[in-house]
């Protein structure tokens, strides 16, 4: 048997006991664990109390079992049974998480090596962490390798290359690279804990472009670069189309789960027939010709008089 053996106690209380050599499934807080019962077991601790059968452990309906505490720094704990060493966190906050596990679950080497380090301190090592970090790419192979490492945390890539142009620009382009970069900043400080956001400053051929990744996959990609046709030479327009980045970030937190969003979902919010895509305005003057607005379409105009028609006739009648 792949895992230990369970003797069922009252309810979802549990002994559990095994040999040393057996796996067991561990729920930390919502931070899922496989081990062994001789890792558990190693030092005298509480974990060796609670898999050894001196005490009832709980257990969900799929066997794994649970322990209320923070899983952030179980991982930790783990390695230092296996090992007897662990690198330390860096800041003294973390220290300090990871000195409080090592107190719940009785392990007195760990705990005094927490102890020995926060004691040296001081003003030697920063307390400041940062809100968020944004790393900076400069190759394909770098976007993969962030990208496959957060596979199952959602993506969003900002491509920012203002030197990457054969024309000149307009005038609001400089405006509106400014306020790309503003709402990535914006993005980024909202959203760090929930998704990965990347800047790339020597990508493709593009100038500005947003990319966004679920599950390790492209979902979207918002390009806000235009060629404008002036009568004797071309210009690059960059355009700032912030509700349909707003769109694509938040459709992105769909894809924060393993199973990625619900299908009936993504087509109810795909289904952009009642919202009006974006569309810059120089493919507007393109499509009106340049002689002001396009007038409503004939079916619609026809379709309303229809109706005022029928409306008349009923009143008269």
């Amino acid at each position: 048997m792949a895992e230990a053996l369970v003797e069922t106690g009252k309810d979802i209380s549990n002994v559990v006991k095994g040999n040393p050599s057996q796996y067991v499934k561990l729920n930390v807080g919502g931070s899922l664990h496989y081990t062994t019962i001789g890792t558990l077991t190693k030092h005298d601790n509480m974990l060796r109390a609670m898999f050894s059968g001196r005490m009832e452990v709980l257990t969900d309906s799929d066997g794994w079992i649970l322990i209320d505490r923070s899983g952030k720094h179980f991982g930790s704990i783990l390695n230092f049974l296996r090992d007897g060493a662990v690198p330390l966190p860096e800041t003294k906050r973390e220290l300090q998480e990871l000195l409080a596990e090592a107190k719940y679950y009785c392990i007195e080497e760990l705990e005094q090596e927490c102890e020995s380090l926060l004691g040296h301190f001081g003003d030697l090592r920063s307390d400041i962490v940062p809100i968020c970090r944004v790393p900076l790419i400069t190759s394909p192979r770098e976007e993969q390798a962030l990208i496959s490492a957060n596979n199952m945390k959602p993506v969003v890539k900002l491509l920012i290359n203002r030197h990457n142009n054969k024309y000149s620009y307009t005038g609001a382009s400089d405006d509106n690279l400014l306020k790309n970069i503003e709402l990535f900043d914006k993005l980024s400080l909202r959203f760090s804990n929930r998704v990965l956001f990347i800047k790339d400053v020597i990508g493709s051929n593009e100038i500005c472009c947003w990319t966004f990744y679920g599950h390790g996959k492209k979902i979207a990609e918002v390009c806000c670069t235009a060629i404008v046709y002036a009568t004797d030479r071309k210009n690059t327009k960059v355009e700032f189309p912030e509700a349909r980045i707003y769109e694509e970030t938040l459709n992105c937190l769909l894809y924060e789960n393993r199973t990625g969003p619900d299908q009936d979902l993504m087509q109810a919010t795909s289904a952009r027939g009642a919202v009006a895509s974006y569309t810059s305005d120089d493919e507007e003057d393109r499509r009106n010709g340049g002689d002001g607005p396009v007038p409503p379409p004939p079916a619609q105009s026809s379709s309303r008089s229809t109706g005022l028609a029928r409306l008349r006739a009923s009143k008269n009648s």
